[in-house]
């Protein structure tokens, strides 16, 4: 009796091309692509350099006068403009949540700017012991070389031991000079 061949499931089984086009097929020779965050994303670097730059100016005389010439604004506008243009009465309680809002974003900028600077002054006092390191490690080694170099001048002859001993050369032959023309005088 002749076996009945069946497709086993291992077989591929082809689908029509619009099957295969909307499902994207996922390659393992390829990283994959970043999901999306439900959150925004944010470039630290820069976002610490502008806070660095409202720190910078809520510490100058030029904020501070600003600010005093808006809140004196503030308040003549309130006490004295007509009922109906004013918007924050004598209590002032909007100009207060402005103020303490304002305060509640300068502070945070302020102390990640402090930050910063501080990370910045670590890095550069690293960089000064490695370079008072080597700048010891430079002069101490200069100081072998040179120590070394006047233990080895000690053994070499300079030109005035040189003179000295020409010298004490020519004394002497003078005096044997002198001595042989006494004897061939007697």
């Amino acid at each position: 009796m002749p076996v009945e061949r069946r497709p086993e499931r291992l077989e591929r089984v082809e689908r029509p091309r619009t099957e295969r086009a909307e499902r994207p097929q996922r390659r393992l020779d390829l990283p994959q692509t970043r999901r999306r965050r439900p959150l925004p994303e944010y470039d630290p670097d820069a976002f610490g350099r502008l806070s660095e730059r409202i720190a910078r100016f809520l510490g100058t005389g030029r904020f501070i006068v600003w600010m005093t010439f808006v809140i004196l604004l503030w308040v003549f506008w309130n006490i004295s403009a007509p009922t109906e243009l004013r918007w924050d009465e004598y209590p002032f309680i909007f100009l207060t949540l402005v103020l303490s809002l304002q305060a509640s974003y300068a502070a945070p900028l302020i102390l990640l700017a402090q930050n910063r600077q501080a990370d910045r002054d670590r890095v550069n006092l690293e960089q000064d012991r490695a370079r008072n390191d080597r700048s010891i490690a430079d002069t101490e080694y200069l100081t072998r070389e040179i120590a070394a170099l006047r233990m080895g001048l000690g053994e070499v002859a300079t030109r005035d031991w040189i003179r000295s001993e020409l010298q004490d050369v020519m004394k002497e032959l003078e005096r044997q000079h002198s001595a042989e023309s006494d004897q061939r005088d007697r």
